[in-house]
């Protein structure tokens, strides 16, 4: 089946994002039902978290009809290799788009609300302004840490998709890149050069010497659960 009206593709990918987002939103809000001791309310969050999935992947499967695998025995390994590989090129342009154009334009956009927001002059606004200041400049910091990660997510398809094409095997650089730590839990990688800011971790400080007790900007894990960061890298077949 191929959409037949101009708009519907548009109307497709954005049923596909709404869908998709609701799976993630009704996820987090069972985890907030399980840690406030309702597991009937979790259980009912999942269980709809996961018909939206359901749903979202009958949307992408119009999308991109070529990636619909009926018979996969039937495929030859050419049009396997072919599949993957289109699956791989998608998800390289995403997250080229994410770390090159995406959150560096939301990060601009945050700083100059920040900016905005902090010159307000009513004395209404000043509670308010004092909030929101706080929030666009954690968000400002996030999307800062999320360009890198997303650039790391592209390199690491990138890396598999010329192991797909035998040209290798996927793996990681022998040696970790000074100075820089990874989180095992969402890949944010802690560069000494730009440091945490908003809490309170200056530029140039190495890890080593941040506290115990700080904790990753965008998943809120311990530090302990940081790993120094190797590079992805093309192994010799």
């Amino acid at each position: 089946m191929s959409p037949s009206q101009p708009g519907t593709p548009a109307n497709l990918e954005a049923a596909f994002g709404g869908e998709s987002m609701a799976n993630r939103k009704y996820l987090f809000f069972a985890e907030v039902a399980k840690q406030l001791g309702n597991a009937e309310l979790a259980k009912l969050f999942r269980d709809t978290a996961n018909q939206e999935t359901e749903h979202a992947f009958a949307h992408f499967r119009l999308l991109h009809p070529e990636l619909v695998i009926d018979n996969p025995e039937a495929l030859s390994d050419s049009e396997k290799q072919a599949v993957l590989t289109r699956c791989l090129a998608l998800a390289i342009e995403g997250e080229t788009y994410e770390y090159t154009t995406m959150y560096p334009e939301f990060a601009a956009q945050a700083r100059a609300e920040r900016n905005e927001t902090a010159a307000a002059d009513f004395d209404e606004q000043i509670a308010e302004s004092q909030e929101h200041a706080t929030i666009f400049r954690r968000a400002a910091s996030n999307f800062g840490f999320l360009t890198p990660i997303e650039h790391h997510h592209a390199e690491r398809y990138g890396v598999a998709l010329e192991a797909l094409e035998g040209k290798g095997s996927a793996g990681e650089s022998e040696s970790p890149v000074a100075g820089k730590w990874i989180c095992k839990f969402c890949s944010m990688i802690y560069d000494p050069a730009i440091g945490d800011p908003e809490a309170g971790i200056a530029p140039g400080t190495p890890f080593e010497a941040i506290p115990d007790d700080w904790h990753c900007p965008i998943c809120g894990t311990r530090k302990a659960n940081f790993v120094p960061y190797r590079e992805p890298e093309l192994k010799a077949a």
